[in-house]
């Protein structure tokens, strides 16, 4: 289907999922580390219990007495009052023409998609907090998908799981190391590093590609679930500092931390104030660490089994005094990558680098101009010296969105984006567009 019928189609079918579309935010690791315990003076005056769901049908029930309504209250009761459940929800639709080029088994009509995701926080100290997410959908790994091929078009919000499979996503626990508001301490057996840095590390706010969240998910930040651990200190001055380490062996034979384990190690300095910030992060992976993929052509991710990487991510945002004018908001990164293990040709070197611009309140309160452009991790050097698989290559991402809200909790993002020379050839040239609703409640 040529692209402009599919821009139809597209249009069509937003008018069907706009009132019913939902909105997904991202954890929100400010909100999550200033939660604090709600006092039990301030009970609901309606909270569920046993005795919501009993059905009384003579007047001995009534009667009951009150060490078996404690009983009942205590094995039907409601949410712990420390207990903050949110959730969202997703609908897409893209088309994307030129897949094909880049994924034989891929389509080019026009694919939909959902996620459903509720988010559980609890404290149990007054400045602890166990973070749950779950997730359900039919935004899963699939070949055939306009919204999982990696670089190329890969949405923000899939996730890895079996279609309409409800799951424990993410789980962790995070609380102050010696009752001290400066450093804090995570662990869990499904995190990722970045939800344990010290700091955000871009202010671009993606429309359709998940490649271009913090400043790209390229050689240092590409990520993946994993059993994990780490600290974070946040001085009063700007000035913040974290080392955070996910071990995929942890979860099974393998082991945490051993010879085969594969595992990545990230340590970041930064500074941040209102309306800057500048970081420089290291990131040790081990054994045949290739998360970064979401950002790289295909020669700069392809890696023998043993080997090693460490890798550098340079981060900068700036933001203009005043939003709704003609100054956007500037993200940037470049990373650059080094592997030992490799054999023949393949990479030993690779860099990529992106550039975010937003112009938020433009128009109306809330809303997002989004244009993001960059290279993804191209090869720049190889273990023999020969030239690469990705030589005669200029790979290009971009991406324009426009978000703005339809009232306080439902968002839509409409979006066009493009690639080039995207993952191993120079005829991977594709064009795409996209209608995000979000919903969140």
């Amino acid at each position: 289907m040529k692209l402009f019928q599919q821009l139809l189609v597209a249009g069509a079918a937003l008018s069907f999922i706009a009132p019913l579309a939902a909105q997904a935010s991202d954890v929100n690791l400010e909100g999550m580390n200033n939660y604090s315990r709600k006092s039990k003076s301030k009970k609901s005056s309606k909270r569920f219990d046993s005795k919501t769901f009993i059905n009384v049908v003579n007047d001995d029930l009534a009667s009951i007495n009150e060490q078996e309504a404690q009983q009942n209250d205590f094995q039907a009761g409601s949410f712990s009052d420390t207990t903050v459940l949110s959730g969202s929800a997703v609908f897409a639709a893209t088309a994307v023409d030129g897949l094909t080029k880049v994924n034989a088994s891929a389509t080019e009509s026009v694919q939909t998609m959902y996620t459903y995701t509720m988010d559980l926080n609890t404290s149990f100290t007054g400045d602890d907090n166990l973070y749950v997410r779950l997730r359900t959908g039919n935004a899963t790994e699939n070949a055939n998908s306009s919204f999982f091929e990696k670089t190329a078009s890969y949405h923000t919000d899939t996730f890895s799981s079996t279609a309409d499979n409800f799951k424990v996503d993410k789980i962790w626990y995070s609380f102050p190391i010696a009752d001290s508001e400066k450093f804090t301490a995570f662990i869990g057996p499904k995190i990722e590093n970045y939800y344990m840095y010290a700091a955000p590390v871009s202010i671009y706010r993606p429309g359709f590609h998940k490649a271009f969240k913090l400043g790209s998910l390229s050689g240092a930040f590409g990520a993946s679930t994993k059993t994990g651990a780490g600290i974070k200190y946040q001085g009063d001055n700007g000035f913040a500092a974290s080392t955070n380490i996910v071990s995929g062996g942890a979860a099974s034979t393998d082991g945490f931390l051993t010879k085969t384990d594969s595992h990545k190690w990230d340590t970041m300095v930064a500074y941040t104030d209102d309306r800057k910030h500048v970081s420089l992060t290291v990131s040790n992976q081990h054994h045949d660490w290739t998360s970064f993929e979401y950002y790289a052509t295909t020669a700069a991710h392809t890696v023998t089994a043993d080997s090693n990487a460490t890798a550098y991510a340079a981060r900068a945002y700036w933001r203009p005094e005043e939003s709704g004018t003609a100054v956007p908001e500037i993200s940037v990164g470049y990373d650059i990558i080094s592997h030992t293990g490799n054999t023949g040709n393949q990479v030993k070197e690779a860099t990529s680098y992106f550039v975010g611009l937003g112009w938020p309140d433009m128009f109306r309160d809330s809303d997002y101009i989004g244009l993001g452009i960059g290279q993804p991790l191209k090869v720049t050097e190889t273990n023999t010296g020969a030239a690469a698989d990705d030589a005669a290559l200029d790979p290009l991402l971009w991406e324009l969105s426009y978000s703005f809200k339809l009232n306080d909790s439902v968002t839509m993002i409409p979006a066009i984006f493009g690639a080039s020379d995207i993952q191993s050839s120079t005829d991977q040239d594709l064009s795409g567009v996209a209608i995000t609703t979000k919903f969140k409640f």
